[in-house]
């Protein structure tokens, strides 16, 4: 690695399982000090916390619910006092469930939003004080792949990610030249998926990458790491797709 991102203090929401923890690691092994957010998987997030100080990386675990405002004023103040100020933020925090529209109730359909929209939302704003210092802000915002494709049964996620997507674009207008906002689309991605979530996707069944598999959570990192780093100055309001083709073959 590259230590490119050494000195600096990231924040990932949903970063203590699957692409999220990869995130983490991958900025870890990057120099970053991270603090990990998590609100039902404490223990996990606080599991990997100490395996990177373990490793003599930088990490601490924060818990908080990226849809209540107190939460996550409490989670920016807690990173710039644990890292000396905020670099990064990585939305990652998301409901992924699939429901017919005709049994998606309205309590369903706010969750998701919430989680998804309103968490990015409320964790950029809160985090933007302690950002736009930074000689190199960067905001990533982890999108899905069927907010461009469309999938049955996921009205909620796709309409939430698809806002996502734009909400990228308005915030690079808003907060450059200081801050860049970019959007990484995981495809269909190796990931374990409990029971609250429903299993695999059903739309993991209409679609088929090129490359011939699915991808792992650490290739979807690489390119979150790459957007954080010195060498992204120069991307801002993208959306990038990490799908290996399964975007094409949709």
């Amino acid at each position: 690695m590259s230590g490119a991102l050494a000195g600096r203090t990231a924040v990932v929401t949903g970063g203590a399982r699957n692409i999220g923890r990869q995130i983490v690691l991958g900025l870890v092994a990057e120099g970053a000090a991270v603090v990990i957010n998590a609100q039902s998987s404490g223990a996990e997030a606080e599991a990997l916390a100490a395996e990177i100080r373990a490793g003599g990386g930088r990490a601490i675990a924060h818990l908080a619910d990226v849809t209540n405002e107190r939460d996550v004023t409490a989670l920016a103040t807690a990173a710039a006092a644990f890292g000396g100020g905020i670099d990064i933020l990585v939305n990652n925090a998301a409901i992924r469930r699939e429901t017919p529209f005709e049994t998606l109730d309205y309590a369903e359909w706010r969750q998701v939003l919430a989680v998804i929209l309103d968490g990015a939302f409320l964790c950029s704003k809160a985090m933007l004080p302690h950002i736009r210092p930074s000689t190199a802000g960067a905001i990533v915002n982890v999108g899905g792949l069927s907010a461009h494709t469309g999938s049955p049964g996921r009205a909620h996620v796709v309409a939430a990610k698809a806002g996502l997507a734009g909400l990228t674009r308005a915030m690079a207008h808003d907060l450059a030249p200081e801050v860049t906002v970019n959007c990484v689309v995981p495809g269909l991605i190796d990931t374990v998926r409990g029971a609250s979530t429903g299993g695999t996707p059903a739309m993991h069944s209409h679609h088929r990458p090129l490359v011939g598999r699915r991808g792992r959570p650490e290739e979807v990192a690489a390119l979150v790491c790459f957007l954080c780093g010195p060498n992204a100055r120069y991307l801002t309001g993208q959306t990038m797709h990490a799908n290996g083709g399964a975007f094409l073959n949709a």
